[in-house]
């Protein structure tokens, strides 16, 4: 069993879906991970992993992502496909699942992250077709989907990724789209004054690429606790745990285990209804 540690932002929702990516992507890639957070030191909050073998396994799912290929994945007989956006899609043959029905648009189909080594991670939250919130917080300029936000990410992050694996979610770099998972990118023109998208040639958005890549894998098997289309409340274990017990107390999940929730509120940068991005968080004391 090897372990290591990455600094996070606990007040950072994304920073937090990233490292459940981080422990589902070592479970599925390494075998028997674990996880959890560390805030003995208030100046230098960590996130756990452990996992199978004696590879550092924060480094062991980067170096997936710097080789992975994107795929879309369809149901057989769909017409949708992500060809228009330089992504091949892949017809799954009929006796094969599907996570959710043939969606509208192909914006939503399911992503496929895959290496040469035959190793995979499906990522689908976007499409979630149950009664469990799909924390699907953008839109698509011109229905641009989910697995293009992935390659744009995964294009921006490769040749730096085993560069950065001390501290993952510090780097940056110039992004013009993301998946709204890290608000350190986003706004509110209302709420800032202006819009940045005026000034695009003085102006740069910087965004974080592993972070986006890494909280939509964390959104497969666990979500945040939603109260209403802009408000959310999601918890942080103050324990390693096995995937289950982790995933379960994101969705603050009352556990006899350490535990520290979080309310994150959200507004439309754009048209109401559409793109949602994360304007403010704070950790809950008390609360019923």
């Amino acid at each position: 069993m090897a372990s290591a540690s990455i600094p996070v932002d606990l007040r950072n929702p994304g920073q937090v879906f990233a490292c459940l990516g981080l422990m589902e992507a070592a479970d599925i890639l390494l075998g028997g991970a674990r996880g959890g957070f560390d805030w003995e030191n208030p100046a230098d909050v960590r996130f756990v992993l452990e996992a199978a073998g004696e590879a550092n396994p924060v480094a062991e799912v980067l170096g997936f992502l710097a080789e992975a290929e994107v795929v879309a994945l369809s149901p057989q007989g769909s017409l949708n496909e992500n060809t228009k956006w330089k992504i091949k899609t892949i017809q799954l043959p009929h006796d094969s699942s599907f996570p959710f029905p043939d969606p509208s648009s192909p914006a939503t189909l399911p992503a496929r992250l895959q290496n040469t080594r035959q190793q995979t991670i499906v990522i689908d939250y976007w499409g979630d077709a149950t009664e469990r919130d799909n924390v699907k917080f953008w839109a698509g300029s011109q229905g641009k989907p989910g697995a293009a936000f992935l390659l744009d990410a995964l294009d921006l992050a490769r040749s730096r990724i085993l560069e950065i694996v001390a501290n993952p979610f510090a780097w940056s770099a110039p992004q013009s789209g993301s998946l709204r998972f890290d608000f350190r990118r986003d706004y509110v023109p209302i709420g800032v004054g202006f819009s940045p998208n005026n000034h695009k040639t003085t102006m740069v958005m910087r965004g974080y690429p592993l972070v986006e890549i890494l909280a939509a894998i964390g959104m497969s098997n666990a979500r945040p606790l939603r109260i209403s289309k802009l408000e959310y409340r999601y918890g942080a274990a103050g324990m390693v745990l096995p995937p289950a017990f982790l995933r379960a107390t994101l969705g603050c999940a009352a556990l006899p285990i350490p535990l520290r929730t979080f309310r994150m509120r959200l507004d439309w940068p754009g048209q109401e209804n559409q793109a949602r991005c994360i304007t403010d968080v704070t950790e809950e004391l008390h609360h019923d």
